[in-house]
């Protein structure tokens, strides 16, 4: 994707990004799109890909006793995948489109690779994906004290 074409896709995790990150990912994008239903990556597989989502959903699934339990749900603006940029690269969920599904795809040897050669990119590319993590991460809390809340309600005596 050329970089005229990469900036007429804007996207929340770009913003504060200078041209040469800026060109540097273009260089590395291209448009993906995934079918309502699609399975986009599966969890254990390698983490080839990164994505920023443009239009759609996807949601993301853990298994527990031979079912999918949602995790969340990754929407417009929002970006898709972390694993790529950790060892040893592998999803640690499924992830499944909710709907029909556009994004921007960066592929994660080539993205790795860049962050080596530039330490300036490669800072500015982790410190927004330590950004996501974070919001990741409280969402999971959030998500669990819910649970923990629901599990005590459930237990409590009638009357009780």
């Amino acid at each position: 994707m050329n970089f005229d074409e990469f900036l007429r896709r804007p996207h929340p995790f770009l913003t504060g990004m200078c041209e040469s990150h800026l060109r540097l990912l273009a260089d590395n994008a291209r448009e993906v799109h995934f079918t309502a239903g699609s399975r986009v990556f599966h969890e254990g597989t390698h983490a080839e890909h990164f994505y920023l989502i443009l239009r759609g959903k996807v949601v993301l699934q853990a298994h527990s006793a031979g079912h999918s339990v949602p995790i969340q749900t990754i929407g417009s603006g929002e970006v898709l995948g972390w694993s790529w940029l950790f060892p040893p690269y592998c999803w640690h969920f499924d992830a499944r489109a909710e709907e029909d599904t556009d994004a921007i795809s960066f592929p994660a040897t080539r993205l790795r690779e860049d962050c080596e050669i530039d330490k300036t990119f490669g800072y500015a590319l982790m410190k927004q994906v330590a950004e996501l993590l974070i919001q990741r991460l409280q969402a999971t809390r959030l998500k669990l004290v819910q649970a923990h809340k629901n599990e005590h309600h459930a237990a409590l005596p009638v009357g009780g």
